[in-house]
């Protein structure tokens, strides 16, 4: 015959709080070269932005050198960069993203 023991465990519920995890602005450039069109283009197709919204951040970055494409986590982020770089490089144009923290 065997004997079963049961232990009681207590458990205490853990108060630390996860910190959210850091996030990073993506920004487009301005260049001389690239047509207004295309960096409309691209905020639309890569950052899910409505026409209006685009030419408004496409304006910033012709008048302002650079413009908030979004903020997003780190990997997200550099995905973002990446694929827009590479869209830009295929098309032919030099426009650049970059991404810093926020």
């Amino acid at each position: 015959m065997s004997t079963q023991y049961k232990e009681d465990v207590v458990t205490e519920a853990s108060k630390t709080k996860a910190n959210p995890p850091p996030l990073y602005k993506v920004l487009l450039l301005n260049d001389d070269f690239t047509p207004m069109d295309f960096v409309v283009e691209v905020l639309q197709h890569f950052f899910h932005m409505d026409a209006e919204k685009a030419t408004r951040v496409m304006l910033q970055v012709h008048n302002e050198g650079r413009g908030l494409c979004g903020v997003y986590t780190k990997d997200i982020a550099a995905t973002k960069v990446a694929q827009v770089l590479q869209h830009a490089q295929t098309h032919q144009h030099p426009l650049q993203c970059v991404m810093e923290e926020n």
